[in-house]
């Protein structure tokens, strides 16, 4: 039914800074969202190939520390090099199941030099085609320090099915114009994605929904130090201040009225399934609708800069 769209929330842990493991477990899960028919399945933010944990346990903000430079030099060469053919199975598992995928990411930029790496959110449509590639507009606190600042390519929305589907990194979801520029452009299923805990999804998530009468996705990550490999450079330091859990996911869906259709999913890695009715986004825009009858583009408007940003520009 074109009205019904079957979701799966991939709550999981990754193979801690190391992307060749964690692309085969990101396999693993999508041929079992395959299995329950999933049509959209949702990853966390840098899931791929995880989170900068170290940097509020190493004196992450120290100047010229070895141990930040090692650790970061570590997790430039474990990011994502999409040019070079990275999600290449990802793209085919995408075809061959007729599911689109939004995959959190670190990317590795070959058009800003390929050095610096950017929190970026990827969305695979059902035929396996990268639409877009949303780099994080503003890296939160200590991310600063090892990951680039993105730009507004990536916010643009993608039809599947009845739905419009967009998404933005973690706290990016608390900044009201990049959602505005979503909503704008006929947003009503938002995609929120977080490297993980409940205390960033129990507030926004419904917030969102209520907000801009649309269905609200947040896909959180797990992580335990007992998650992190052995080989992880300066694991030792890490261990001395890390807690247990870092990451407990709090995963979840609020429909268009703000309300839970899924409470917050903690302490618990899999995968989680729902089924969306597009019919409830137009119900509750009956009354509210942030972007059409309920707004006064003549009073204030948004302009957006969807240039992909270059250093240079060639002219041969």
């Amino acid at each position: 039914m074109e009205n019904e769209l079957k979701v799966t929330l991939a709550q999981i842990a990754p193979v801690w800074l190391d992307k060749k493991a964690t692309l085969k477990k990101v396999e693993a899960m999508l041929r079992e969202a395959a299995k329950e028919k999933a049509e959209l399945v949702v990853f966390g933010e840098a899931l791929l190939p995880g989170y900068p944990f170290w940097l509020a346990y190493t004196d992450g903000a120290a100047w010229d520390l070895k141990v930040n430079k090692e650790l970061h030099a570590h997790y430039v060469q474990n990011a994502v090099q999409i040019e070079k053919g990275d999600l290449d199975s990802i793209c085919r598992l995408a075809k061959e199941n007729s599911m689109a995928i939004y995959l959190g990411i670190m990317e590795r930029a070959q058009d800003r030099g390929g050095h610096s790496i950017y929190a970026s959110l990827v969305y695979i449509n059902k035929k396996g085609e990268i639409k877009s590639v949303h780099r994080k507009l503003q890296p939160t606190y200590d991310e600063r320090l090892t990951w680039a600042p993105g730009d507004g390519n990536g916010l643009q929305v993608h039809p599947l099915k009845q739905f419009t589907v967009g998404g933005l990194n973690c706290w990016e979801n608390w900044m009201p114009l990049p959602r505005a520029a979503l909503y704008g452009q006929g947003e009503n299923l938002h995609i929120a994605v977080w490297p993980g805990n409940l205390n960033n999804t129990q507030d926004i998530t419904r917030f969102i929904a209520r907000e801009s009468r649309s269905y609200c996705i947040s896909v959180s990550s797990m992580m335990a130090t007992s998650d992190f490999p052995k080989n992880t450079p300066h694991l030792d330091k890490i261990l001395e201040k890390a807690p247990d859990v870092l990451a407990n996911g709090g995963s979840c869906i609020a429909g268009p009225d703000g309300e839970w259709l899924v409470e917050p999913v903690i302490d618990k890695e899999g995968l989680i399934h729902h089924t969306l009715d597009f019919n409830r986004v137009l119900e509750e825009r009956q009354n509210f609708d942030p972007v059409g009858h309920y707004s006064r583009p003549d009073v204030t408007k948004l302009m957006v800069n969807r240039e992909r940003q270059n250093t240079v520009s060639f002219k041969d």
